[in-house]
């Protein structure tokens, strides 16, 4: 499992459907939105938009889907349910940290979240 220790990529991402502030903290021990839905230990941040999108578009509850700029208040590692099992080579640059991640801002470029890549992820993802 590598860590990510280059702290030069400047935004993580994080998608949801919670209605978050800038200055809020995302944490661990909510229901994750893949898989069997257990409480995730971890909290998900990816550097792409597009994977955020996805997560975005998983996530349960009612609202529109939401993408956050995410700042890691401590380490980060790459997702290994991602990257070791299902993308090797991590291209959707998924990654997880057990500690909280302060909200910056939210990201609304493009109109929020888009529906039609959606499917072709899922089946990715085993859903």
């Amino acid at each position: 499992m590598g860590r990510l220790d280059d702290r030069s990529q400047e935004r993580y991402f994080h998608g949801t459907r919670a209605d978050l502030a800038p200055g809020d903290l995302i944490a661990a021990g909510y229901r994750s939105n893949y898989g069997s839905q257990k409480k995730a230990n971890h909290v998900y941040l990816t550097a792409t938009v597009d994977a955020a999108i996805w997560g975005a578009e998983l996530a349960g509850g009612e609202g529109p889907g939401r993408i956050y700029i995410g700042e890691p208040t401590g380490p980060i590692e790459d997702d290994p349910n991602l990257t070791d099992k299902k993308f090797p080579g991590n291209p959707t640059k998924s990654c997880r940290s057990s500690y909280q991640v302060r909200v910056r801002g939210e990201d609304g470029g493009g109109g929020g979240p888009r529906v039609g890549g959606l499917q072709g992820g899922k089946a990715d993802l085993g859903s």
